[in-house]
């Protein structure tokens, strides 16, 4: 056995594996697995190939199959690259080099024989992309020396993406961020701020020195996010079982940086859709696990049942059962009434059409002489007394009511607490309590009740859909201010519910403990425009004190923007979707890599019967359940359940009027109120386009939607 080598796999080798027969990636698992044991064994038929790189050698995987292999024997080091039949992989490799970059460190992969640029093609002008780009320049955003002609040459964002195999990931990423404007400092700081190691109290580790050395250089931040120390077979069986599930092993240095960042404090991490704030959570909950006690505990919360069952399924695929055993994942509501049942607390919280009965009722049981509607103080309620916790007349009267469309005088005040009098005894009279009351509650239970804080942390994702009650709850758990204890990731542009929260407010301080993810892995460049594009004009907070543009996010992704397809009837709509499935079938995509997604519950009734009826197997994901992968079929789920999840392909149906935006759920009792109605239904299809990978459709019949 050779115990001092190092294997390590490549974020493209799992790429080119996972395309490969179900057959025959067995027989890869189990020969990477022998490999890394013994690389020197006389079974592993390394072989030198006439390629550029002299590093480069072929392993044999069966009579058909090959692996291509960087080896450099001066370190021990062996890098897993590629595998393909074996005249693809010959075909491949041939282009390919394998160096350690001179400016940053990192391992980089590009092609070489393709990017050599003759003194005849060389540019005479700056008309080129990256024409006024000094060479130095170049070198800082990670270029090696050979690849600057070939940058310098080309001559448009079109060639430049086609080309991105050619280059390196990390060179790739750098220079788009150039092609689409941004200033060459910004980014050159960026790298510079995302590979440092600058944590408030830093842990014991060192910098690795640049050098051609690959050992060294498989511990740069920028190397980990495209290769993996291959460590032992549980950990190898685990990351071939699902290959395209990448972020369970890579991380960008952004992300990587974040999770093991040393924290004085409470810290929040901001993102556009699909740029991994859930993957940054997840791991996160499983660095701080691995370095709990035994008695200690971690908090993972979220807004609804059916994302914490996602987030759930997702931490057992990257932790141990140790740490497991360590993170409770519950969403807040449960966690609440968990707590008041544990404490005796006898009254049941309700939501909806209960609560709205009892608002009703309160508006004719206060003999109010004022004409508002039910909804309107409901929403007072909401926005205005929860929010500062103005629980009694004295306290509403002076409570601020900023960003309020109707004016409320003190005599009219007066009035308005006659309706929110009579729902407080309603309720106690009821025994029923609506979410907000119920976290103000618990929190004061919480802190009377002496319960010694049994989590070390708390993590929260979607935070821009919890209350300010619910940061109140949060701060009451995790107790006085102290390293690393609440960590929240969030996105105001994917708020689809009616929370505006503001930590500072809540007693949570993020000030200079705060992160922005910028890269978006799962969408298209041309998804994410369009998707972004129908929030313009409309402000976002940070879920503090200030805005978040979300105009630094970008994607690394091109292909077609989304497909707005309109009908004139219902029936033109389902025969465009059954023969769009039907392409995707004969092109053999998986049929749970295509959800269908509908503004209510009922339309996802309707059009999984017709799509069962037309003989296509159909999987509904359901509330409070996670996506069950093993079944196979068609998923169909509501705009809001599919907030989290991902799929290759995404079809938009019926949104048309009334329905995109919903017109039952715009509360028009007040302007400010009216408008933030709309807001929601924008981003509830914003958050509804941004789940497709490779394409978005949106279909509608009739009258369109207004958003279209």
């Amino acid at each position: 056995m050779d115990n001092t080598a190092t294997v390590a796999i490549s974020s493209d080798f799992l790429t080119a594996f996972s395309k490969l027969p179900r057959q025959i990636q067995g027989k890869v698992t189990e020969f990477i697995n022998k490999f890394r044991i013994n690389p020197k064994s006389s079974g592993i038929n390394l072989e030198k190939l006439p390629a550029i790189d002299k590093n480069i050698r072929s392993v044999r995987i069966d009579n058909t199959y090959r692996g291509i292999v960087v080896y450099q024997e001066e370190s021990s080091v062996y890098l897993l690259l590629w595998v393909d039949h074996h005249d693809e992989a010959y075909e491949w490799a041939k282009r390919k080099t394998c160096r350690v970059n001179s400016k940053t460190g990192a391992l980089q992969v590009f092609d070489v024989q393709n990017v050599e640029v003759s003194e005849e093609t060389k540019p005479t002008t700056v008309s080129t992309l990256f024409g006024t780009l000094t060479s130095d320049v170049m070198i800082e955003l990670g270029a090696p020396q050979d690849l600057i002609p070939f940058l310098k040459s080309i001559p448009d964002k079109k060639n430049f993406n086609d080309n991105k195999d050619k280059l390196p990931s990390d060179v790739y990423e750098n220079f788009s961020w150039i092609a689409e404007g941004f200033d060459p400092q910004e980014i050159i700081d960026m790298i510079k701020a995302d590979t440092s190691d600058t944590e408030e109290e830093p842990e014991k580790t060192d910098t690795p020195p640049i050098t051609d050395d690959f050992s060294v250089a498989l511990k740069n931040s920028e190397s980990k996010k495209t290769f993996v120390v291959i460590e032992g077979e549980e950990e190898l069986r685990r990351i071939m079982a699902e290959p395209l599930e990448k972020w369970r092993v890579f991380l960008h240095p952004t992300q990587r940086k974040i999770v093991k960042k040393n924290y004085k404090g409470s810290a929040r991490v901001l993102g556009g859709a699909g740029t991994g704030k859930t993957v940054v959570a997840m791991h996160r909950a499983k660095y701080l696990a691995s370095k709990l006690g035994d008695d200690e505990r971690i908090l993972f919360t979220t807004f609804t049942a059916n994302l914490a069952e996602d987030i759930k399924s997702n931490l057992r695929k990257i932790c141990s059962l140790d740490e497991l055993q360590k993170i409770e994942v519950i969403n807040l509501d449960a966690w609440v009434m968990r707590f008041l049942s544990e404490v005796g607390f006898s009254a049941r919280i309700e939501y909806g059409e209960e609560i709205d009965k009892l608002w009703q009722r309160a508006v004719v049981d206060s003999l109010t002489e004022l004409d508002f509607s039910w909804s309107f103080y409901k929403d007072e309620w909401n926005r205005v007394v929860i929010p500062q916790e103005a629980l009694s007349l004295e306290k509403y009267v002076k409570a601020k009511r900023t960003g309020r469309g109707v004016r409320l005088d003190r005599k009219k005040r007066i009035e308005v607490w006659k309706v929110f009098d009579a729902y407080l005894s309603l309720m106690k009279e009821e025994q029923i309590r609506d979410i907000n009351m119920a976290m103000y509650e618990c929190s004061k239970l919480f802190a009377n009740s002496g319960t010694k804080n049994k989590y070390a942390h708390i993590i929260v994702d979607e935070g821009q859909d919890f209350s300010d009650n619910a940061y109140r709850l949060l701060r009451t758990i995790a107790g006085e201010e102290k390293p690393n204890d609440i960590f929240i990731v969030g996105d105001s542009h994917q708020r689809i519910y009616s929370n505006h929260p503001t930590l500072s407010n809540c007693g949570i301080n993020v000030r200079g403990r705060s992160s922005i993810l910028k890269i978006n892995y799962r969408t298209t460049e041309e998804t994410r425009k369009y998707a972004f594009a129908l929030l313009n004009g409309i402000s976002f907070d940070d879920l503090d004190d200030d805005v978040d543009l979300g105009d630094k996010c970008r994607s690394l992704v091109h292909g077609e923007a989304p497909v707005v397809k309109c009908f004139a009837d219902a029936n033109e709509e389902l025969k465009y979707l059954k023969n769009c499935i039907s392409d995707l079938q004969d092109r053999c995509v998986p049929m749970k890599n295509i959800c269908i997604v509908a503004r209510t519950n009922q339309l996802v009734k309707d059009y999984s019967s017709l799509l069962t009826k037309s003989g296509h197997s159909v999987y509904q994901i359901k509330r409070s359940k996670a996506d069950d992968l093993s079944h196979d079929g068609i998923r169909i789920a509501t705009m809001h359940r599919v907030k989290g999840l991902e799929f290759q392909y995404v079809f938009i149906v019926s949104t048309n009027n009334r329905i995109v935006p919903l017109e039952a759920v715009i509360d028009h009792s007040d302007p400010v109120t009216e408008r933030e109605c709309y807001t929601a239904e924008k981003c509830l299809l914003y958050v509804a386009l941004t789940r497709a990978q490779k394409q978005a459709y949106i279909t509608c019949y009739g009258k369109k939607s207004e958003f279209l």
